[in-house]
């Protein structure tokens, strides 16, 4: 641990960690053959919850950081990448969302960028640990900013049970999960997109991310090929993240009427984001498409 730590909680997260010139290194190892290093210059917060690892450093390159079970999460300088686009393609692509729901997502980021519309109603957040949204209010004030607004509905419960025994209908839904193991497992299969299918409105969305198509291509083509048995309308889009794996992320996205690549409405305070990035995240590789089809 370095000099002037905060971490005072619990255990130090399992994350690879040497030191390299009298400095600390935090290394992902997204692949077996590929990693990612940041040089931390302070341990913020560490905890082991009954759930997972809780890791919050900050870095040089890209600022406070976020680690569950070894795996980034959010990073201060690139997150806006990932939570504009799991946010903004599905809701202006909707033709009225009142009623969000995220499922994972704990930090608060996404439920920040969803309730950038102020036409939102009502955003219920389902994360089952309790801990790691403590623990952005407290250290990760970028993303957790939104927790506390009136229209967030934060619940610390199991997100895959409460799928099944809902009676709470919902115009969009937005999967920011993490990897599907452990309590996890049940992700990226038609079962759990059933579910989904069965809370959301007549023209409702969902959105999930899908992997990289480099380190993770069977797990993206597994979703996509789950959620079509279940969707008539399943699209793909892609955009840049750098510290996800191979910097490439894909997100899935299944309809029961708009077509998700169409954007229908604006939004305002965006970094990355824009109707005209929404429609050209839809325009694929060739291999990109090859992989899908």
């Amino acid at each position: 641990m370095p000099p002037n730590s905060a971490a005072r909680e619990g255990e130090l997260s399992p994350v690879t960690r040497e030191r390299r010139e009298n400095s600390l290194w935090l290394t992902e190892e997204q692949t077996s053959g590929l990693s990612l290093s940041l040089r931390v210059s302070e341990t913020v917060f560490a905890k082991k919850t009954q759930y997972q690892d809780i890791l919050i450093v900050d870095t040089t390159e890209y600022g406070r950081t976020l680690v569950l079970d070894g795996a980034i999460q959010l990073t201060e300088r690139d997150e806006f990448c990932y939570s504009e686009m799991m946010a903004h393609v599905p809701l202006c692509s909707h033709p009225s969302p009142l009623r969000v729901l995220i499922v994972g997502g704990g930090d608060g980021a996404i439920l920040r960028e969803v309730l950038r519309h102020p036409y939102i109603d009502r955003c219920t957040l389902i994360d089952i640990d309790k801990d790691v949204t403590a623990a952005s209010e407290k250290y990760l004030p970028f993303a957790s900013v939104a927790l506390k607004d009136p229209r967030a509905d934060v619940r610390h419960m199991d997100a895959l049970a409460y799928l099944k025994t809902t009676n709470e209908r919902f115009d969009v839904v937005i999967v920011d999960s993490t990897d599907p193991v452990d309590f996890a497992a049940g992700l990226f299969q038609s079962p759990f997109y059933a579910d989904i299918k069965r809370i959301l409105k007549k023209d409702g969305i969902m959105t999930e991310l899908a992997e990289s198509p480099f380190s993770d291509t069977a797990l993206m083509k597994q979703a996509i090929q789950q959620m079509r048995t279940v969707f008539p309308i399943v699209k793909m889009y892609w955009g840049a993240v750098p510290t996800y794996p191979s910097g490439m992320w894909t997100y899935g996205v299944a309809s029961l009427a708009p077509d998700p690549a169409l954007p229908v409405r604006r939004v305002e305070g965006t970094r990355y984001y824009s109707q005209k990035i929404h429609g050209a995240s839809f325009v694929l590789p060739p291999f990109l498409s090859d992989l899908i089809e």
